[in-house]
């Protein structure tokens, strides 16, 4: 559970007046960037779903956003699987009638596998996580977004996909795929009026990262960015709240780059 100190560093000090009461669904909403962009969200005034695997955790959060003032309910949901989608999309017709903005943000497996030892199963597995989940997940609501001929979708990618990396190939090519089918959603439906960006981060100091990685090599890694640091969850919480606002209204099919700088290099 976070703390209050944690709860007010996570929170945005930019402010989007147009996201004051929507309902946003976040998938990987229970920890690291999809916890900060949840919180970011409720700093603006919108109600959140927040999408996980983790009860325990889902639970902190949601009790998180509610200590701002603004409503919170948590599902447990394995993206991955259709009929946990259909149960999440039912939770939320019950509860808020209908999702203004879907965030995909369900993942991460991109832990470093040389691809002379990938095998069939683990891609499947990363593809699946990455790549299928978003999909899935997608395919769920957009249905509603085009009979109200409204909506906004931000998905997940990763540097990853931009350029070569040490995570694994499986994760590298699903994250490409993420770009890929963003942009392709993004120029299907723009006439329906649905936008669909993508953000792609680079290294975000997450609790994960902070458990895997020894300090003296995080210290070493933020050198290798021209900007000097790593990424933190609110970086990428901050661009996501702006593509999700009428802030970018202009703008469909794009990638963000949260990457330092790295990207240019």
């Amino acid at each position: 559970m976070l703390s209050t100190r944690e709860v007010k560093e996570s929170g945005t000090t930019a402010t989007y007046p147009d996201l004051k009461d929507k309902t946003i669904v976040i998938t990987g909403g229970s920890r690291g960037i999809g916890a900060s962009t949840a919180l970011a969200f409720a700093a603006n005034g919108a109600s959140i779903v927040i999408v996980g695997r983790d009860q325990v955790a889902i639970d902190g959060i949601v009790e998180a956003v509610n200590s701002l003032g603004t409503k919170a309910i948590g599902v447990a949901a394995d993206c991955t699987n259709a009929h946990d989608l259909i149960s999440l999309k039912e939770v939320v017709e019950g509860e808020y009638g209908s999702l203004d903005i879907l965030v995909t943000f369900a993942g991460g497996n991109g832990m470093p596998v040389g691809t002379a030892s990938e095998t069939a199963a683990h891609w499947r597995e990363v593809v699946e996580s990455e790549l299928t989940s978003t999909f899935l997940t997608v395919s769920t609501f957009l249905p509603d977004m085009l009979a109200r001929h409204s909506g906004v979708i931000v998905t997940m990618a990763s540097a990853a996909a931009r350029q070569a990396a040490k995570s694994s190939a499986a994760y590298a090519a699903a994250k490409a795929g993420v770009i890929a089918f963003s942009r392709h959603l993004a120029g299907e439906y723009a006439h329906e009026g649905i936008r669909v960006n993508c953000i792609a981060p680079s290294a975000i100091e997450t609790e994960r990262m902070r458990s895997w990685v020894p300090e003296e090599q995080r210290h070493a890694l933020a050198e290798a960015f021209p900007l000097g640091r790593l990424g933190q969850p609110e970086d990428v919480a901050a661009a996501t709240i702006f593509l999700a606002s009428s802030a970018s209204s202009w703008i469909t099919g794009a990638t963000l780059d949260v990457s330092g700088g790295k990207v240019m290099l």
